[in-house]
């Protein structure tokens, strides 16, 4: 499959997914997006339009972290800190919005560490 027609797929799924998944104040919406280098979490409130936390690879607290480690394990170091600052902010409980992206690999990696700092989804 061309790359063009993949992301076209992606999209196709991220649209199926988020018919059924949004963001309130009360439980906001921990939205992942995979690059082929990095990962991005951010935890958003769609009916204000405002992002409450997020995190990624390139963020300066994890930059020097993530040298020598597989993307899986940066993936975790990303949900944790996602799940930390989300504490921070007020908000425990999220909904996970998997960016139609399979439940698998980074993605899931990165869910279970936000699950394991704390956040309730």
């Amino acid at each position: 499959m061309s790359e063009k027609r993949q992301h076209q797929a992606r999209e196709r799924r991220h649209l199926r997914v988020r018919k059924h998944v949004n963001g309130t104040p009360e439980r906001p919406r921990l939205n992942v997006f995979r690059s082929d280098k990095h990962i991005y979490a951010q935890v958003i409130d769609d009916l204000a339009g405002h992002t409450l936390a997020a995190a990624s690879t390139i963020d300066v607290e994890l930059r020097g972290k993530t040298g020598k480690k597989t993307k899986s394990e940066s993936a975790i170091l990303v949900g944790k800190l996602v799940a930390e600052r989300a504490l921070d902010a007020g908000v425990k409980k999220v909904v996970f919005d998997r960016g139609g992206y399979q439940y698998h690999g980074r993605v899931k990696a990165l869910a279970e560490a936000a699950r394991e700092a704390g956040l309730d989804f």
